[in-house]
């Protein structure tokens, strides 16, 4: 069984924009401040210089909102001289007013249209959330599926340093004798063969849940008193996501409309004798961390906290961590325009592609209820410093 190769950092036909006048040449996507441990691959994407023109809806969205979710990762991008002046600069534009601060960003900035390398420019559009479960600090008749920490005999391995062009890739295993063999997979995991004793953070009462969570990343455990445990992600076994959506269409137990969150979860309740293995199939498990108390979004990849509505997880060898990005898309169970000003501030195990997004909706069930129907169409622009 070959070792997983784990990325360090983390469709629908959609129309081209309006070529820009005389636009230069598309360019790479360029390098841009990121968390020390998580450079940015190669790029997959080409980004197309446009004018503000270009984007959809531009005049209409409430840009202060998104500035605001931007500039909560300037921290993580002032090493750059073109994002530490922007950064300095909008705070000021932005306290001034929306007039203000549209002007300053139309100034400073050009939109580039991401677009994919060698393909077409189909999008995909999808929702994430902070989810709610139910549990206890020990285990009991109803709370029985523990929720790990990281286990001990987990490695990480990173290659960068001995083998070229292994950039952001990393190993994820454990040592057999002098071996380092692939660590195990959930169903391993679920039937006890990992040393994870002692590692249990929480105990909840729904798989179902607990599977979700690990989707999601992060999410709140309320405890029979009342209180509120906040838990994020913290690692992953190393092995590859698999989609338990795609499986039950592909075995015609749901039709593509009905493989939501949803409704998966009410396939769940229906086939509770089915559930295991069918989890089974997908072999990555994640590993949680407790987190401080708090009323904000849990922190994404980048350590900052997502806003939602105004953040989102992209695949960071497309787009670059940390930037502004202007989405045109739909509301999911509707036709009303999803166009608005973002920051991609967090990364996904499913989130792989140019133009491939995951929307940050909040926390709680109404959150919940729009991520997990969300699949729509997408087009992106990424907004870089002028020189």
């Amino acid at each position: 069984m070959p070792l997983a190769l784990v990325l360090a950092l983390s469709g629908c036909a959609v129309p081209r924009s309006r070529p820009a006048p005389t636009p230069p040449p598309p360019v790479q996507t360029p390098s841009i401040a990121v968390p020390p441990a998580t450079p940015a691959p190669p790029a997959k994407a080409v980004l197309e210089p446009g004018t503000f023109a270009d984007l959809p809806g531009w005049s209409a969205d409430d840009v202060v909102a998104g500035w605001q979710a931007f500039l909560q990762g300037c921290p993580s991008l002032r090493t750059q001289p073109q994002w530490a002046t922007v950064c300095d600069e909008g705070r000021d534009a932005g306290a001034a007013g929306e007039s203000e601060l549209r002007r300053f960003i139309e100034s400073r900035f050009v939109p580039h249209r991401v677009l994919p390398a060698n393909a077409t420019s189909d999008g995909l559009l999808t929702g994430y959330y902070e989810p709610l479960l139910r549990g206890n600090r020990t285990p009991d008749d109803r709370n029985r599926h523990p929720l790990f920490g990281v286990p001990d005999d987990l490695i990480t391995v990173d290659l960068s340093a001995v083998v070229p062009d292994s950039k952001n890739l990393r190993l994820k295993g454990r040592l057999s004798g002098r071996r380092l063999v692939p660590y195990w997979s959930r169903a391993e995991i679920d039937k006890g063969k990992a040393p994870l004793a002692g590692k249990e953070l929480l105990w909840v009462d729904d798989p179902i849940d607990l599977f979700f969570l690990q989707i999601q990343g992060s999410g709140r455990v309320q405890l029979p008193s009342g209180e509120l445990v906040r838990v994020g992600y913290a690692d992953q076994n190393g092995h590859p996501y698999r989609s338990i959506g795609r499986l039950l269409v592909e075995r015609g137990e749901l039709s593509v409309s009905a493989a939501s969150m949803q409704g998966i979860k009410a396939w769940a309740l229906a086939n509770p004798d089915k559930l295991g293995a069918l989890l089974d199939e997908n072999p990555s498990y994640v590993f949680f961390r407790e987190l401080p108390r708090g009323d904000g979004g849990p922190p994404g990849s980048m350590g900052v906290p997502l806003t939602p509505g105004r953040s989102i997880a992209v695949d960071p060898s497309s787009v670059p961590m940390g930037a502004p990005v202007f989405l045109d898309s739909i509301v999911p169970g509707g036709t009303a325009p999803l166009q608005r000003l973002v920051a991609a501030q967090d990364t996904g195990g499913a989130i792989k592609g140019a133009v491939r997004a995951d929307f940050f909706w909040g926390f709680g069930d109404e959150a919940g209820a729009m991520a997990g129907r969300m699949r729509q169409p997408l087009r992106l622009w990424v907004l870089l410093p002028k020189p």
